[in-house]
């Protein structure tokens, strides 16, 4: 068993190995209505618009969170505002903000001479997460839970039937401006540990290996979070052993149970459904 305590013995991979279980659950919640509404290209768009704020936030001395937050928001506007006053389509509206934002952070970093690093907001840096780092992400996490158990019925109705809800009488603009922040905070909760390129794997990973074994929206949510937990703590497993990139390997392992789900799901799965006919 000394291999399991060993890495446990240094506090730098105790708080890494805590922000990466809690990052698991919340990426796992929040990713699944962002499956279920075909709309896992959103998350992308939000990671990488978070850039824009970010320099301009590290600019003027502000909370650089507070900056990505509403940066992150924002870019959601603008998608809306696009498909709304024009003919272009959601997907296209989104590849446009995607590519514009991040030009545009980039840019004003430049500009600026502002001291962020590219490469830790891209890739992540987990093992750098400091105690407030971690008390940060369970607060998020915490709030974030709370809210999906508050409203779950709503966000469930408005999930698979929005215009539906909309007929009934639900603020249905109130819930999508909400699912935007709860996105924006995930990401920005998410960025230190994995960076923005490999966000969207935490968020769409365990959610969707979920949706190839259970039916039900709170089973989807809570085998998530399962498999959220599994590859967040084997992925820092891998990287303290291998001595490889936590991130990657968190990202791997998450791509590495979609395949098997992908091969081997009772009703969904490849090869047992080849076997079944």
């Amino acid at each position: 068993m000394n291999w399991l305590t060993e890495p446990l013995s240094f506090e730098f991979m105790r708080q890494a190995i805590a922000t990466a279980v809690l990052l698991g659950i919340l990426c796992a919640v929040v990713g699944t209505y962002l499956i279920l509404q075909r709309m896992g290209l959103l998350g992308d768009v939000i990671a990488h618009a978070v850039l824009p704020g970010l320099a301009i936030a590290f600019f003027f001395g502000m909370d650089i969170f507070l900056g990505a937050f509403v940066s992150g928001t924002f870019s959601t506007f603008v998608i809306a505002w696009i498909q709304s006053q024009s003919r272009v389509k959601v997907d296209v509206a989104m590849a446009l903000v995607f590519s514009g934002f991040l030009a545009l952070g980039i840019t004003l970093i430049t500009v600026l001479r502002s001291k962020i690093d590219l490469h830790q907001f891209l890739f992540g840096d987990i093992l750098g997460v400091t105690n407030s780092d971690v008390w940060r992400t369970l607060f998020i996490t915490v709030i974030v839970l709370l809210l999906v158990k508050v409203f779950y019925k709503e966000l469930l109705f408005y999930t698979f039937d929005p215009l539906g809800a909309q007929a009934m009488g639900l603020p249905v603009n109130l819930i999508h401006f909400g699912l935007t922040a709860v996105i924006t905070l995930t990401i920005i909760a998410s960025m230190q540990a994995v960076g923005v390129v490999l966000v969207v794997s935490l968020l769409i990973g365990p959610g969707t290996t979920a949706y190839l074994l259970v039916k039900e929206l709170h089973q989807m949510m809570i085998l998530g979070a399962g498999f959220g937990i599994v590859s967040s703590v084997s992925g820092m497993y891998l990287s303290y052993y291998l001595n490889i990139p936590s991130g990657a390997a968190i990202v791997l392992v998450v791509s590495g149970l979609f395949l098997l789900a992908l091969l081997f799901s009772p009703r969904q799965g490849i090869l047992t459904r080849a076997r079944v006919h």
